[in-house]
């Protein structure tokens, strides 16, 4: 027994300081040394304070600002803590009157707006989390920004066109606009 276990303490010990403590360390400083703001959160500042990070969607319910993707975390919305769907299927009652909530929201922010709603306004990502939204959803929400912050509608479209961020690689993935770093644009033109 003493054959037996002697080494396989040996090896639990090695295998601990070597995948637990050493590999770990090496990985955090090659990433804060190479990609220091990844590494710190993402972190978005102003004045010196952080407002948010970048990977991380806030909720925006005020008609001045964008609004993004719904939130799946529970119990409160976007806690970066609990990321997760709703893991509720496309046929579930619950996720369709949740949509149905949402889009009657939209509608009555702005009820003048007859366009389709896009799907990334009433429907959560399967994070939770998603900072987000596409072009389209940026630009249905453009005539009740302009109006509640008294600018053009003009005005507020070429921001969105300005945050609107590109593929790297133009036929892998799609454009995005962040919500946050968007409504900290739209902070600035005052």
């Amino acid at each position: 027994m003493k054959n037996i276990l002697r080494p396989a303490l040996v090896l639990f010990f090695v295998l601990t300081l070597l995948t637990g403590i050493a590999y770990p360390l090496v990985v955090t400083g090659v990433a804060q040394s190479l990609f220091p703001a990844q590494a710190g959160g993402s972190l978005i500042l102003r004045g010196g304070k952080p407002v948010g990070s970048s990977l991380i969607g806030q909720n925006f319910s005020d008609p001045k600002h964008f609004w993004g993707r719904p939130s799946a975390t529970s119990p409160m919305g976007y806690n970066a803590a609990n990321s997760s769907g709703s893991n509720l299927g496309p046929l579930n009652p619950a996720l369709t009157d949740a949509v149905k909530g949402r889009v009657e929201a939209l509608r009555a922010a702005d009820p003048g707006n007859t366009a389709p709603v896009p799907v990334d306004l009433v429907t959560a990502s399967s994070s939770g989390l998603d900072p987000h939204i596409s072009p389209a959803a940026a630009r249905y929400q453009v005539a009740r920004v302009a109006k509640a912050r008294g600018l053009t509608a003009d005005r507020v479209q070429g921001l969105v066109e300005q945050q609107t961020e590109k593929p790297l690689i133009p036929f892998l993935g799609e454009s995005q606009v962040n919500v946050l770093q968007l409504n900290l644009a739209l902070e600035a033109l005052r």
